[in-house]
């Protein structure tokens, strides 16, 4: 089973556990919370270089410690967009006008939410940290000759670089990087319906140190909660 898989049924594994006790309640307050929503992807500095703005999924599920502190485990998924300057350079040395390629970032954390309640309103500080995977793929994968200058846009792609030149040879079929990361952020939430169901919106900062390229993203979500 390919990695992309394993990450996308860790994913759902954790939304339904979350389902499966959230019903519980502790008093005045489920003992069980669970998320899911949607994702606008902004890229940082270096990441930006090399990827536009993208999409994506999170989800989640977790325990109340108190009516305020919570800790949640989440899976993230973000699709890349590679921008023009990410292919010009590979696309010169294929002499290919056009070029398919392909990135992926996923990530599994444990997080700390700490939230404000209102009647209606309410506001939450969330942060953690934990594994980060980033993908890549073009879908073309022709030799590369001796002299094409090693611009670091083939260093995303995972192709490897010697002397100021790409390393001779064919590129991965599918490039992988993963590392240890860390998240933080803030988010709204409006009550809408009856027990605790929350729309949230939601800014939340991620970095990974993954190899060639740190990962630095602002991720925007959307979604409901419980």
């Amino acid at each position: 089973m390919s990695t992309t898989r394993i990450l996308l049924w860790i994913g759902f594994a954790l939304l339904a556990c979350g389902g499966a006790y959230a019903q519980e309640e502790l008093g005045y307050h489920p003992r069980y919370t669970t998320n899911v929503g949607t994702v606008i992807t902004v890229p940082l500095n270096p990441a930006s270089q090399f990827t536009n703005i993208g999409w994506g999924f999170t989800g989640g599920a977790g325990y109340d410690l108190t009516r305020n502190q919570a800790v949640v485990a989440e899976f993230l998924w973000n699709k890349l967009y590679p921008t023009g300057s990410a292919l010009q350079p590979v696309q010169v040395a294929f002499n290919r006008a056009q070029l398919g390629a392909y990135s992926n970032l996923f990530a599994v954390t444990g997080n700390y939410r700490y939230e404000l309640h209102g009647n209606t309103l309410g506001v939450y500080f969330i942060g953690g940290g934990g594994w980060y995977f980033r993908n890549g793929k073009i879908t073309h994968q022709v030799a590369i000759g001796t002299g094409v200058s090693c611009d670091p846009a083939w260093t995303w792609w995972g192709y490897s670089c010697q002397s100021g030149k790409v390393t001779t040879g064919l590129g991965p079929s599918v490039y992988t990087s993963n590392a240890l990361g860390i998240n933080g952020g803030v988010g709204f939430t409006v009550r809408v319906g009856e027990p605790l169901y929350k729309f949230y919106i939601e800014a939340r900062y991620h970095y990974a140190p993954t190899q060639t390229v740190n990962i630095q993203v602002v991720n925007i979500s959307v979604g409901i909660r419980y």
